[in-house]
């Protein structure tokens, strides 16, 4: 990774880039991960395509194709930052929830918190782009730190009985 810092009207920032070759190191693991979490949430090619960002259908098989064969492959930058929102949500469902069903008909069910205003959270997974996959992420890591947000009266908090580790 190559940090990259520009000046700005306040404090110096700093933002690191991912070069090619660190993109090509965790395309085909990531890529070999994500298709395992939709073969168990059931997704369609359609999801799967829509939550990749909507790569052309052939692309998504020729990825698919180099991943499963651990050819090399070098996503875009933006699929793996959806593939790692996809890993984190499925690996937050697997804290919250001891029993793997039990996280899937939370991801699949409508919800009245805030966020979700009475959609699924796959919903936002599937067509809300990049940040409905995020705005998902951050909801469950807030979740599992106790923080609910507003609206959420629906749900208790985690105790240290919920906690499983795997």
């Amino acid at each position: 990774m190559q940090l990259v810092q520009f000046p700005h009207s306040g404090p110096l920032y700093a933002f690191q880039t991912i070069q090619k070759d660190d993109r090509a190191r965790v395309s085909g693991p990531s890529l070999r991960t994500f298709k395992n979490i939709a073969d168990e949430w059931s997704l369609s090619e359609r999801d799967r395509i829509a939550i990749l960002g909507e790569p052309g259908r052939s692309t998504y098989h020729l990825w698919m194709k180099k991943a499963g064969e651990g050819a090399a492959l070098s996503l875009p930058l933006d699929t793996l930052l959806r593939l790692s929102g996809v890993l984190g949500i499925y690996k937050s469902l697997a804290i919250l929830f001891s029993d793997p069903a039990q996280g899937h008909v939370w991801l699949q069910n409508p919800h009245q918190g805030t966020v979700f205003n009475g959609a699924s959270p796959l919903s936002f997974v599937i067509d809300g782009g990049q940040d409905g996959i995020l705005t998902v992420r951050r909801y469950l890591d807030a979740w599992r730190g106790g923080d609910m947000g507003h609206g959420a009266d629906d749900f208790e908090p985690v105790g240290e009985d919920d906690v499983v580790f795997v």
